[in-house]
Formats: C-alpha cells, structure tokens, sequence
C-alpha cells in the first residue's frame, strides 16, 4: 500500500523577503545594497504596468562586471540583470518548480500572484524547507 503525500507548494517554502532595485541603479549601489542585506540577489522593478520584472544575481555580476573588467561604479543593473524573469506561481507543486529550474538553467524565481511579487524561491528552499521538511 502506498503513502499518501501532501503537496508541497511554492507558498509553503518560498522567501518572503527580497529587495528590489531600479534599473538604472549602479552595479556599486546593488552591491552594497547586497552587502547590507546579505542578499544573493536582487529582483529589479518594473518601469511601468507594461513592464516586467527583472532580476540580478550575484553570479550575474561576477560574470559580466568582475571577469570582464568593468567598472560597479560606471555599469548600471540594467546592462547586466536578466529580463524578463522567469516567474513561478504560489500553488505551484515545488516538484514541477525544480523541474522548470532545471529546463530553464535558473536557480532562483519571483513568486507572482496577480503581477504581484509575493516572495522569492531557490533550490534551497525547495530542498531544505520542502524536500526535508518531514525528515
């Protein structure tokens, strides 16, 4: 006889803090914006109701501002961050969320609702908080 599971959603797991930049904000500010909130990303805001989210990671800046010799004080995130963001939803199962992870080469997503930025997911939530929660 098998185990009945409950789904685990993206709600359950997801981070509810996140900061968030403009686009036109310096790679530098980011960083210390970074620094002070030991964040390892940061989601950038839309320009208007047509836009979409962005995002920047700190790999994002190793590998287009650090390897190639650019100058934090003379970059702004705009010229480095991903956009559009692949986005997940809050009732997502977090099974077919590390799926899309994998599909799409992301490890970090915006959970959207309504065009509304809830919370923030990784592959350490999914893992640590959905994976491992009954361990």
């Amino acid at each position: 006889m098998s185990e009945s599971k409950s789904i685990v959603r993206v709600a359950d797991v997801m981070g509810r803090e996140f900061e968030t930049v403009e686009g036109v904000t310096t790679v530098a500010a980011a960083l210390r914006v970074m620094k002070e909130k030991d964040a390892h990303f940061l989601i950038v805001a839309k320009r208007s109701d047509d836009d979409e989210y962005g995002i920047v990671l700190v790999s994002d800046i190793a590998k287009q501002v650090l390897a190639r010799n650019r100058s934090p004080e003379r970059t702004n995130v705009y010229e480095i961050m991903s956009k559009p963001v692949l986005s997940v939803r809050p009732s997502m199962d977090i099974r077919y969320c590390a799926r899309l992870f994998e599909q799409f080469g992301i490890s970090t997503a915006p959970v959207v609702d309504r065009n509304e930025i809830l919370g923030v997911v990784a592959y350490d939530e999914l893992v640590l908080k959905g994976l491992a929660r009954d361990m």
